[in-house]
């Protein structure tokens, strides 16, 4: 009877050890799959990071002016049209040009009927909904990478952890191998997250830079240009009285 006792004893803690141990290494083989996966997320993190810094960099060269030298002769050449009342060659000059100024001063020109503060009402909102709103948005995606990094690399630092210290947990004797393995799991996914978040952020800060000369150029432009039509009718009345 003891026998019998003691017999059934050893094989419930036999299962109770296998059931254990196969828990232990699924739980191991899951926590490396899972730190092995974010390498893959953090190249995708970086990759479209990249993709919106490019982006970025060709929207705002495409907006504006190479030099302030060029938008200066830009700007003299425009306002000697709009000087002498040639609407149609200025229309001309501005039509099929991709840059900002161009084309928010076409705009003021087609809509110079309707009075002085609705047409500057008119542009604010184009500049506001159609230019500087994409900016926005690609910047910001280029910020949100910049946030992601760490964070994804920080994700992969646990995992990598948690392999390691679940190794360790079995009780069995571990080859130091296999530990710094896990180990470098979580050292090299903390380093691929700080290495997308530094450089962007420098990036970042560059396009916001060119994103303010862009701006501070377009808003010098579009000063002169409305300028000459909130003034053309205290012209005209000067004329008329006369």
């Amino acid at each position: 009877m003891n026998i019998t006792i003691d017999l059934a004893q050893f094989l419930a803690d036999g299962c109770l050890l296998f059931a254990a141990e196969g828990k232990n290494d699924f739980s191991l083989r899951v926590a490396k799959m899972m730190a092995d996966g974010c390498y893959v997320l953090l190249a995708m993190n970086f990759l479209w990071g990249l993709y919106f810094v490019i982006m970025s960099f060709m929207r705002v060269r495409k907006l504006g002016f190479r030099s302030p030298k060029q938008q200066g002769e830009f700007m003299d050449q425009l306002m000697t049209l709009l000087s002498a009342g040639q609407y149609d060659a200025a229309l001309e000059m501005c039509d099929g040009d991709n840059r900002a100024l161009p084309q928010l001063t076409h705009l003021v020109i087609v809509n110079r009927e309707i009075g002085a503060e609705p047409l500057k009402q008119l542009v604010l909102e184009v500049l506001q909904r159609d230019i500087l709103a994409d900016l926005d948005r690609i910047t910001g995606w280029v910020a949100t990478t910049i946030k992601s990094g760490p964070l994804l690399g920080l994700f992969g630092t646990v995992l990598g952890m948690m392999a390691a210290f679940g190794r360790i947990g079995t009780g069995e004797k571990v080859e130091t191998s296999s530990i710094a393995a896990e180990i470098s799991i979580a050292l090299i996914c903390t380093a691929m997250g700080l290495a997308t978040a530094i450089p962007f952020n420098y990036l970042l800060a560059n396009i916001n830079a060119r994103v303010g000369r862009v701006r501070d150029s377009l808003s010098a432009g579009l000063v002169r240009v409305l300028d000459h039509f909130q003034e053309r009718p205290a012209v005209r009345r000067e004329r008329f009285h006369a």
